[in-house]
């Protein structure tokens, strides 16, 4: 849908990629508030981590993964992601939209998205991410590190720990506000077929 104005989130704070964390069968990606302490996990899917991970890794795949096709297709025509924004939690699960514009920047696209697609697509366009004001207060955050040294260790623990280690080694403490485990809108199938197929075999 184009738009002439962005009505969505009110109040936007610029995040970057903190720390990614990943397993099997999902992966969490931390998204840290630029100039503040916070920092927001989500539970993403194990190929959008991966899509995300390659990309800051610097070395291109030997063939286009869906997100570089997505890139190369919006340059082709001649547009450009201008930034991207999650702008709400419900229900457990987040909401994003891009924001793609043509060259001269008069036309403007919202597209509704996933935030690991969001996501994938700002680190290959080198645009970006934005949360509103309203998810840092209604979902889960950690406190940053404050020195280089409490950084540097904390970022080994997110490595080292596998996702469903992280609730109760990092997110259960009293830097956890609301319970829960905020989602990546659909990143939840593979880890449901899995928990159903061990109540089949208990």
């Amino acid at each position: 849908m184009e738009k002439d104005e962005e009505p969505r989130g009110g109040k936007e704070l610029e995040v970057k990629i903190y720390s990614i964390a990943t397993s099997l069968t999902e992966s969490i990606i931390f998204l840290d508030e630029t100039g503040g302490s916070r920092i927001i996990p989500i539970w993403i899917g194990p190929m959008e981590a991966q899509a995300i991970a390659i990309r800051l890794s610097g070395y291109p795949s030997p063939r286009p993964m869906t997100h570089d096709l997505f890139f190369s297709l919006l340059k082709t025509l001649g547009l450009r992601v201008e930034k991207v924004k999650i702008t709400d939690i419900v229900d457990n699960t987040y909401y994003s939209f891009i924001y793609v514009t043509d060259k001269e920047g008069k036309k403007r696209f919202e597209v509704d998205s996933r935030p690991s697609d969001a996501v994938a697509l700002a680190v290959r366009f080198g645009c970006p991410i934005y949360i509103s004001e309203k998810v840092f207060e209604k979902t889960q955050v950690l406190s940053k590190p404050i020195t280089e040294g409490e950084v540097e260790k904390f970022k080994q623990e997110l490595k080292n720990l596998k996702p469903n280690d992280i609730i109760s080694q990092l997110l259960d403490s009293r830097q956890l506000r609301n319970p829960g485990r905020p989602r990546d809108k659909n990143a939840t199938d593979s880890r449901e077929e899995e928990e159903e197929e061990d109540d089949e075999q208990a």
